[in-house]
């Protein structure tokens, strides 16, 4: 699907920044609706069925959440959360009512795009695996799950499959920790952050070119992870 043919729905009070992002989507092909409170967004949400829905929380009539909860109860669209909101406790917050991502106002236009297109392939592959996944020079298959680099085999344990597997299937989103969590260890052992700070760490001394400057594992302070791989790409046959 190309771009001329998603519409993105933007719920924004401001007339101002409405306008820098209609201009900014349209220029990338994207067509677009406009909701200047909460109600409309849910009435044009409804009615126009929108690819991408792109929030802010601190609307005029109801609280950006709320809307989230009330889309998320009829569609599965992909839900972006624009915000000038940044403490932890409120990204959390978004991305358990259904928020698919977050991000920070002032944006950056580059990463603002990037997300969006992340959002869109992730919702036209639906259930579809990346089974090849390119740190650099180690490739990840999560078929077979092998590990290779340019001398050799790399070795991964099982559990370090499963988080690298729970990250790929939202590749370029945000993962919480409690998700990860849940489904790499399960519901018992939710809030064990240690444990999972510990996977990732090791993860990126196999797999990222320089472990002390991570591009491929990337943390969200306090929220969770997010994957970012090279050229995710089906598996060779």
């Amino acid at each position: 699907m190309t771009e001329a043919m998603f519409l993105v729905l933007i719920i924004e009070d401001d007339a101002g920044i409405r306008r820098v992002l209609r201009t900014l989507l349209e220029s990338q092909q994207y067509r677009v609706v406009e909701a200047e409170s909460a109600a409309r967004g849910v009435i044009e949400a409804r009615s126009h069925r929108p690819d991408l829905v792109i929030v802010d929380l601190g609307l005029p009539d109801r609280d950006g959440q709320s809307v989230i909860r009330e889309i998320r109860s009829f569609s599965p669209v992909a839900i972006l959360v624009l915000s000038a909101r940044t403490m932890e406790a409120e990204k959390i917050a978004a991305l358990d009512v259904g928020a698919d991502d977050y991000v920070a106002k002032p944006f950056s236009t580059p990463e603002l795009l990037a997300r969006i297109r992340a959002l869109l392939r992730r919702n036209s592959r639906g259930t579809e695996r990346l089974p090849l996944l390119r740190f650099g020079e180690v490739a990840v298959d999560l078929t077979a799950r092998t590990a290779t680099a340019p001398d050799g085999p790399v070795h991964l344990t099982p559990l370090e499959y499963r988080v690298i597997d729970c990250l790929a299937r939202q590749a370029g989103l945000i993962v919480t920790q409690d998700q990860l969590i849940r489904e790499v260890w399960g519901p018992d052992r939710l809030g064990d952050t240690r444990g999972l700070r510990t996977y990732i760490r090791m993860l990126r001394q196999k797999l990222e070119p320089d472990p002390r400057q991570p591009r491929h594992l990337i943390t969200e302070a306090g929220v969770g992870y997010r994957l970012i791989v090279d050229e995710p790409a089906a598996a060779a046959e």
